[in-house]
């Protein structure tokens, strides 16, 4: 590796210590449904995202707040900390995860396909600094 790739990846690295990451895998829903809960807690303050994502009705609300308490158990056990309102959703993406394909009768010997699609959920806390 050349000096300054080296010095490129060093950098990297040490922007990610101040950042506390927390992923989720194969959630069965479909990624353009978590996109919106998603959509709505980017770029908060934790305690106003959790208060948010609580009274969300939608389905994908409850999973995206469980993985944001585990993120800040991630920056509580990292740092020692307990008070957890300088901390701030810096990113949260969705992928598209693995898709179950089955068939669904259709009328005169026809089939659709029908696609069960999940997805992953990565969402990044870090300081208001």
């Amino acid at each position: 590796m050349g000096n300054r790739k080296r010095l490129k990846a060093d950098a990297r690295k040490e922007a990610r210590k101040s950042q506390y990451v927390a992923e989720l895998c194969n959630v069965p829903t479909a990624p353009r449904k978590m996109r919106l809960v998603a959509d709505l807690v980017r770029g908060m303050e934790v305690e106003r995202a959790l208060h948010t994502l609580k009274f969300t009705s939608k389905e994908a609300a409850g999973r995206v707040e469980k993985l944001l308490l585990s993120a800040i158990s991630n920056w509580e056990q990292k740092t020692g900390e307990t008070d957890p309102t300088a901390l701030v959703v810096k990113e949260i993406h969705v992928d598209g995860g693995r898709m179950l394909k089955r068939l669904q009768t259709a009328p005169q010997g026809r089939a659709h396909r029908v696609r069960k699609r999940s997805n992953h959920v990565t969402l990044v806390i870090d300081s208001k600094k």
